[in-house]
């Protein structure tokens, strides 16, 4: 029980926080210098900690989602697929819209129970510092739960996105909210350059898979009270994954600079998200005549 309020207390953040933007330099509120070896070397007691979290929080996650909620579920087979039957050594990305603080775990919960309580399966996943990683036992929680602290106004060369292009290297799934904050407003987002430099200097081109849901916010509002609201409709929607093979080899043929390349590599997927945020609408239209 003790552990279900420490994990209602982290998730539950107002989203004011979670976008608070400051002029000028970054604010870190705590020192996340330490956090970052151990993402990196993940000791036994790490392994051991974090199997526990992953555990209960992808318990939590499916009840919440799956059991509570009324949800309805297009294509989950692709990644599914991509986490079982992908040949060894081969990344994964994906990357998704960012309604609500829970979409972070919630998704996963809709993932079969074997996946999402492995923390040898489960992503990795960039979480804010100034909301995640605000004092020794939230870094602990969240660092435990595979996710890497990411600050914000940054840019692309910081360790978070260092860290993520290394788990790419070592065959992992990385998952990454482009729009770097919870899009209250739900406008078009201009997409962060950093999924662009994650999948560009990946030494193996991943496998990309695009994620559209709409809902969370009423699961999980963005005005108070913050608290899980029950018997919501949700429509989640996996895309077809999205090949950049032919373009990856173009560019890296051509004399463009990392940073053009970086942006025409963020361009191309936000284009084909947008592709799929239509096709998500109108499916959730239909969950709600239903």
């Amino acid at each position: 029980m003790l552990m279900i309020s420490f994990l209602f207390n982290l998730l539950l953040k107002p989203p004011s926080a979670a976008n608070g933007a400051a002029a000028g330099q970054p604010f870190i509120p705590y020192n996340i210098d330490w956090i970052f070896p151990q993402l990196q070397k993940p000791s036994r007691l790490w392994r051991i900690a974090s199997t526990g979290v992953i555990g209960l929080v992808g318990f939590f996650s499916k009840i919440v989602i799956v059991w509570l909620n009324k949800t309805r579920v297009h294509n989950i087979e692709v990644l599914e697929n991509a986490l079982e039957s992908r040949p060894k050594g081969i990344p994964l990305l994906t990357v998704s819209n960012h309604h609500s603080c829970f979409d972070d775990p919630g998704m996963w919960g809709l993932l079969k129970l074997r996946n999402v309580c492995n923390k040898n399966v489960i992503r990795w996943s960039m979480a804010a510092h100034d909301i995640c990683f605000t004092n020794k036992y939230h870094s602990l929680f969240f660092m435990y739960g595979k996710c890497i602290p990411v600050v914000r106004g940054a840019g692309v060369y910081q360790p978070a996105i260092d860290l993520c292009i290394e788990k790419l290297k070592l065959g992992h799934w990385v998952h990454v909210f482009p729009e770097g904050k919870v899009n209250m407003t739900k406008e078009e987002l201009r997409f962060k350059w950093g999924v662009g430099r994650i999948i560009y200097e990946a030494p193996v081109l991943p496998i990309i898979i695009p994620i559209w849901h709409i809902g969370m916010d009423t699961v999980l509002p963005n005005e108070p009270p913050y608290y899980l609201r029950l018997g919501k409709k949700l429509t989640y929607n996996f895309g077809k994954p999205i090949d950049l093979n032919r373009l990856l080899d173009k560019l890296k043929a051509s004399p463009v600079s990392e940073e053009e390349a970086r942006k025409i590599i963020t361009d191309r997927i936000q284009e084909e998200m947008m592709v799929l945020k239509q096709e998500t609408e109108r499916l959730h239209s239909d969950h709600l005549k239903s």
